[in-house]
């Protein structure tokens, strides 16, 4: 059995593909790093129903299994305390 690389895709809180966010990521790191640079600049002036945000990894089994919810896109940003 070969050696299968990881896929990443970001969800809203729904578990629907995020509507701007929407693309496949090689790493967790690099869809964490993508989800909270969204969540302080353009998400930041979003609800907080629509900046929730969770990374879902593709499993052995052909489905998409949640593994993270970016903090910086669970609590307020500090550009909307300010």
């Amino acid at each position: 059995m070969g050696l299968r690389r990881s896929r990443y895709r970001l969800v809203g809180l729904d578990g629907r593909p995020h509507p701007v966010l929407d693309t496949p990521y090689d790493t967790l790191e690099l869809a964490v790093a993508e989800a909270s640079n969204w969540c302080n600049g353009q998400g930041s002036r979003c609800s907080p129903g629509q900046r929730g945000i969770a990374v879902e990894v593709w499993t052995a089994n052909g489905e998409w299994r949640t593994i993270d919810y970016p903090i910086s896109c669970l609590t307020p940003s500090a550009m909307a305390r300010a």
